[in-house]
């Protein structure tokens, strides 16, 4: 997968929920580098060895910040068999937020393989005849996380290879692999135009985004507009004038206007100080998206088509065309982890229930493969509660001594390679690349919800050895706490 595409994919759906703003290969050999070196560790053991005591830094960051210990849970764990660190609250459940996707993507791994592939299967209705398809065209998906628009270009360019220039037919979509309207029903927090709101669905197609980039142009006194990707049918206005300034609040200042998807409108200015800003936006439904983008891209490669976008099902003798493959689990893990992709892991989510699509995936389904995976690798959680796999959730809940029992589990397993190398670097990549903290040495995955902060992971001591790491807030001031994790990744770090 090209670096282009890595960049789309992490850009467009891993943005954080507006109350709380949420790979390269040499990263990942590190990661693994970093883990690999150790020897067998002894189990991990249920309560300390002595009463708890917040390390000073941390306990001190907390109380500034008026967030009382009963609100906090932690772990710190040797991985090379000595006594635990650090437990305090570490039976209590707590909402995880994004650190969920943890048990999400290492789940997948076990239960999958790192190499598990989607499909997405392009049939037509009938025959074509010298480069004319007089029927349906029917892309049947597979709940594909990562189809982003350079790979449906792929997928174009292929069908125009095999010499179809004119479709006379509908566009149908079978998304049969998922249940109808799946996850259905009101975002986390209402803002449904933010693509980490955007639901799952078995032909979502560069995560449902629209990808708004501003350029300021001082000498004609407008800002350009450039969409990203080509969306047929979609209207928008070329420009914006320009202001005077602080950039601030600068999509409030634009006035956008929404109500009409396929043709926004902007009421306001664009501050020149704000230089080139991105604005991702999901307007359109899933059907009317994938039916845009591909009438773009085919019209674009020199194809005619005269026909709709609707849904259905693959009629029985149906003409296969062709098959699009994913790239492998052990990437997509890694865009998940590494920058938050809340969508990608809801669509992985589903994936762990039918893996074969023999029934529809639903959240259901999910639920009961992964309790079923837990109780098989004797990692059995009585205080877990899933609803979507990606801990963008108000009802999620897991304990941090369920989070490190898992971390160790994968950290001794056979998949300790390809997890922690989709875990963010501290300091270097991800949700950690601004985080000073243990900079280097801390492989952690991050939460952040409203009243929610966590980072679970791996650090490496300065005395050599590696400790599992967990820490989730939930209160109030939460949003305040980011000292207090940063603190307890550097006393870990400090080790000796």
């Amino acid at each position: 997968m090209s670096a282009w595409v890595r960049t789309r994919m992490r850009s467009v759906a891993g943005v954080r929920p507006a109350l709380h703003p949420h790979l390269c290969h040499s990263g990942a050999l590190a990661a693994v580098a970093l883990l690999a070196a150790l020897a067998c560790s002894g189990a991990l053991a249920q309560s300390p060895a002595a009463a708890p005591q917040l390390p000073p830094p941390v306990a001190a960051a907390l109380r500034e910040e008026q967030i009382a210990p009963t609100a906090t849970a932690f772990v710190v764990a040797p991985l090379d068999g000595g006594a635990i660190e650090l437990a305090m609250n570490e039976s209590t459940p707590m909402n995880p937020a994004s650190t969920m996707k943890l048990l999400t993507t290492y789940a997948a791994l076990e239960m999958l393989g790192p190499t598990y592939q989607w499909h997405t299967d392009v049939y037509a209705s009938s025959h074509p005849r010298g480069g004319r398809l007089d029927g349906d065209l029917i892309l049947r998906g597979s709940g594909d996380p990562s189809l982003v628009i350079e790979r449906f270009w792929m997928l174009v360019h292929r069908l125009r290879g095999l010499g179809l220039r004119q479709l006379r037919g509908d566009l149908v979509l079978d998304k049969s692999a998922f249940e109808p309207n799946v996850e259905a029903g009101s975002s986390i927090d209402g803002n449904d135009l933010r693509p980490y709101n955007v639901a799952p669905d078995a032909l979502l197609v560069n995560f449902k985004t629209l990808t708004l980039e501003f350029v300021p142009d001082p000498e004609a006194h407008l800002a350009h507009i450039v969409a990203t990707p080509t969306l047929a049918g979609v209207k928008l206005p070329a420009s914006v004038p320009l202001a005077a300034g602080p950039c601030g609040d600068w999509r409030g200042r634009l006035k956008a206007d929404f109500a009409d998807p396929w043709a926004p409108k902007f009421a306001g200015r664009y501050a020149l100080e704000c230089a080139e800003q991105s604005w991702h936006v999901s307007v359109l439904s899933h059907t009317q998206y994938v039916g845009a983008a591909f009438r773009a891209l085919w019209e674009a490669s020199g194809g005619t088509w005269i026909g709709h976008v609707r849904e259905g099902r693959t009629p029985s003798g149906a003409f296969e065309l062709l098959q699009q493959q994913s790239p492998p689990l052990s990437e997509i893990v890694r865009e998940i982890n590494k920058f938050s992709n809340n969508v990608m892991a809801r669509q992985l989510f589903l994936t762990l229930g039918e893996p074969d699509g023999q029934q529809p995936a639903s959240p259901e389904r999910s639920v009961q493969a992964v309790h079923a995976w837990l109780a098989r690798s004797n990692l059995a959680m009585p205080e877990l509660v899933l609803e979507n796999g990606c801990g963008l959730s108000r009802r999620e809940r897991i304990s941090a001594g369920s989070l490190a029992r898992l971390l160790r589990h994968a950290y001794d397993g056979a998949r300790m390679p390809e997890f922690a190398a989709s875990l963010p670097i501290a300091g270097m990549d991800g949700t950690m690349k601004s985080r000073t903290a243990a900079a280097g040495s801390a492989y952690v995955k991050t939460g952040l919800l409203e009243g929610v902060r966590a980072v679970a992971g791996y650090v490496l001591a300065a005395g050599g050895h590696h400790y599992a790491v967990v820490a989730i807030i939930n209160h109030p001031n939460a949003d305040a706490a980011t000292e207090a994790l940063d603190a307890l990744l550097d006393w870990v770090q400090e080790k000796g």
